[in-house]
């Protein structure tokens, strides 16, 4: 059965010291978003990303986002930051935005697409305890702890997690559910909103205009 930490109880940095030692170690953990638990690992560490993969039940090909303290990491695991994409960075991290941005072609990682998209899903999220642990970490590849296709995971299920084969749960009680994160992908020299979620298209065109649906 996979070790089980409240959250709620106990100093939050020794809370992050022990997610960060799993994650350098090379495993798998979870840990509470914004409106659901998500599965956490080394983003360059093929192993770790690829049993992410693999507890989730995705087919071969699908990759993992990536999840970062601020955008100022952006800059380095990506090659190109449109002046639009930069201003909505600026907006709405941390929150509920992802983007689709072209990848760093000097990084040594695979997120479960063998590189082929040429796309990395980037976002800086609003969870404390997540802001917490990236600042330390850099960059995790993360991905949600529900089976693939499946609704988010609000409160964590203890007799599932008896058969997770990862390092530790971190645990914050039942989550609030919410909309999911509006999807913006830089395709054909703009920025192209791929899904809308919790930010709608008009709150998006009004920092940048230049974005299409």
């Amino acid at each position: 059965m996979a070790p089980r930490v409240d959250l709620k109880k106990g100093e939050a940095k020794n809370h992050v010291a022990k997610a960060l030692k799993s994650i350098r170690d090379g495993y798998v953990i979870v840990v509470p978003a914004e409106h659901g638990y998500i599965f956490l690992a080394d983003a360059f560490s093929h192993f770790a990303v690829r049993a992410m993969h693999v507890l989730r039940g995705d087919e071969l090909g699908i990759s993992a986002q990536v999840l970062c303290h601020s955008a100022q990491t952006v800059q380095g695991i990506t090659r190109d930051v449109p002046g639009d994409a930069q201003k909505l960075m600026d907006e709405f991290w941390p929150g509920l935005l992802s983007l689709n941005l072209a990848p760093n072609r000097g990084l040594n990682w695979d997120l479960g697409d063998d590189n082929s998209l040429d796309l990395i899903s980037i976002r800086v999220p609003k969870s404390r305890f997540l802001r917490a642990l990236l600042k330390e970490s850099g960059p995790l590849a993360a991905a949600s702890a529900s089976p693939a296709g499946d609704a988010p995971m609000l409160a964590v299920d203890r007799s599932a997690i008896k058969s997770w084969d990862v390092a530790t749960v971190f645990d914050n009680g039942v989550l609030k559910s919410g909309q999911p994160t509006t999807v913006i992908e830089q395709r054909n020299g703009g920025l192209h909103i791929l899904r809308e979620g919790a930010i709608s298209a008009a709150q998006v065109r009004k920092i940048a205009p230049s974005v299409s649906e």
